[in-house]
């Protein structure tokens, strides 16, 4: 580019310090980036994308630093600013969106007041303004009913909320250089064009540049001007967006590509020649459902401010007459925004969470009338399991992978001895793709995919008839999440399984579920086979939805 950078990196390396001694986890990195371009910067986890971001804003951990070359931005050599000086930069000048939102909030305090912290610390706001700056930018980030978020802990807003806040609190104070660190993976395809369209609005008009690191290759084609391609710690391509995907100079960029969903392409497809078996078809259901929901209902009382005499609000109706069915050996696709009611809908079948009215019939047994806290020890338990969204989170720091997978069959005592309980975890180890030797290593040990399997593992131990999959693959790498889903529909093949799929990414849904229902406000707007609602769907609102997606050129 002819344009003076804003960002200029040159020959950048980063080292951690280790038992074994120095690791470079960046080697001899080379990017610009000029006032209102965006620059993407995609590749697996353990490329080096997001730490070459916290050597830009100089956040390394005790054990990083930066062992050689260059950051320059706008004119200051960031390797020798005083940290004094980057606290200035940070937030004012130069902003991170973080890839985990809850723990870039702070906990217990109020969403609204952290960003009115970031704004009187820079100076963008005062005593009498900071409250209505505060819901301003929760507002340009498309927060509903932003006045009541204002006063929300991050715990009482679900995930995509919350990584619309940390958007906020990054934008609030108007920087000149956004760095985005997987800024749209818990966000469903509707917000996510909400939030991509504005911060390409913002980085025009203002003149800002954007770093945008993902593994979403539709996302980078759809907002990036050039694509930075990383593998192992070093830049193996550069080019514009264009250029990248219509002729991938590298092979690591044209695995990436064959490994992500797309039209017109199966499972299969994703993965390189002969890595699995092809899944499969399903075979057609026969008798009554595995689950029935009939009328399902969950509302949430609003209550009334302590020393009011006003009447209490009319209850909030989080799903709102429900009813489907899953079949026997079928996958049910559940998609629709943040806040739809997928999740609070996938907790009830689940039984952690009790409806306010309506039929939850499991394998013929009426079960939605078992309060959860009783159900724990209900003889049904064992056959519903679940996949949870973030597979770090999911599991206990504090225990192995085989100490994990072992805990339902100790539960519900479906294996008894720890010589067959030992072995029985060998046994899903081999089952989901997880190397034996991996089993005593705690979930810091395991990289992302490894953990995703262990969640399986654990989720099909008491061998059950449905397993609820909550976004299961959100957090992965795309060749790591081709693997996991292929995976996935191997077991349901094998075992004779069930799933209810909940997720907002509709090009899996498209190719792992037989049916598919659309939700909105808490009611089913659309449902009916994978194929015919998504190629010719009736709802506008499912059109707004598969228009939403980011396609990589093909």
């Amino acid at each position: 580019m002819t344009a003076i950078p804003l960002l200029d990196i040159r020959d950048l390396t980063v080292e951690f310090a280790t038992r074994r001694g120095p690791v470079q986890a960046v080697r001899q990195v080379d990017v610009t980036v000029a006032k209102g371009e965006t620059v993407g910067i995609v590749g697996e986890s353990g490329s080096g994308k997001s730490v070459t971001s916290y050597a830009v804003m100089r956040i390394l951990d005790r054990a990083g630093r930066i062992a050689g070359g260059e950051v320059d931005f706008s004119g200051i050599d960031l390797r020798a600013a005083s940290e004094r000086q980057m606290r200035d930069l940070r937030g004012r000048e130069i902003s991170m969106i973080f890839q985990n939102p809850r723990a870039a909030l702070n906990p217990i305090r109020k969403v609204g007041h952290q960003i009115e912290d970031v704004l009187r610390q820079h100076a963008e706001a005062g005593s009498g303004d900071a409250k209505a700056k505060a819901i301003a930018a929760l507002e340009q980030v498309k927060i509903a009913r932003a006045a009541e978020r204002y006063h929300a802990y991050p715990f009482e807003l679900s995930g995509g909320m919350c990584q619309r806040v940390v958007i906020a609190l990054a934008l609030a104070c108007r920087p000149q250089l956004l760095i985005a660190d997987e800024p749209t993976t818990g966000l469903d395809v509707t917000t996510q064009k909400a939030v991509m369209d504005l911060v390409t609005a913002l980085t025009r008009e203002r003149g800002m540049a954007t770093v945008l690191i993902t593994h979403d290759l539709g996302l980078a084609a759809t907002y990036c001007d050039r694509i930075a391609v990383m593998e192992q710690g070093r830049v193996v391509e550069t080019a514009p967006a264009a250029a990248i995907f219509r002729a991938p100079a590298h092979a690591y960029t044209r695995k990436l590509m064959q490994a992500t969903p797309r039209p017109g392409v199966t499972l299969r497809d994703l993965l390189p020649a002969g890595a699995l078996a092809a899944p499969s078809e399903r075979a057609e259901a026969a008798g009554a459902p595995l689950l029935s929901v009939s009328g399902l209902v969950k509302e949430y009382p609003k209550g009334k401010a302590l020393l009011s005499r006003k009447a209490a609000e009319a209850p909030f109706r989080a799903v709102d007459a429900l009813s489907f069915r899953v079949d026997r050996g079928e996958s049910v696709g559940l998609v629709g925004e943040s806040g739809c009611g997928k999740s609070t809908t996938s907790t009830m079948v689940m039984r952690l969470l009790d409806p306010t009215e309506g039929s939850i019939v499991f394998a013929g047994e009426e079960i939605g009338r078992v309060p959860a806290s009783r159900f724990a020890r209900h003889p049904l338990r064992p056959k519903i399991q679940m996949v949870f969204q973030d597979p770090t989170e999911s599991l206990n720091p504090r225990w192995t992978a085989a100490r994990a997978i072992a805990d339902p069959l100790l539960r519900f005592r479906t294996v008894r001895g720890s010589e067959a309980i030992r072995a029985r975890c060998e046994e899903l180890a081999r089952l989901v793709g997880l190397p034996v030797e991996l089993l005593d290593r705690f979930p810091h040990q395991l990289s992302g995919g490894q953990k995703a399997r262990v969640g399986i593992a654990r989720a099909i131990a008491p061998s059950p008839d449905l397993v609820i999959l909550d976004e299961p693959t959100a957090a992965l790498d795309v060749s790591v999440q081709a693997v996991v889903l292929n995976l996935l529909a191997d077991l349901k093949q094998a075992l004779g399984m069930s799933y209810l799929f909940v997720s907002h990414d509709l090009q899996v849904v498209r190719m792992l579920c037989d049916r598919v229902i659309v939700m909105r406000g808490g009611r089913i707007v659309e449902e009916g086979p994978t194929a015919q609602v998504l190629e010719a769907p009736q709802a506008d609102y499912t059109r707004a939805l598969l228009a939403a997606i980011p396609h990589p050129p093909v």
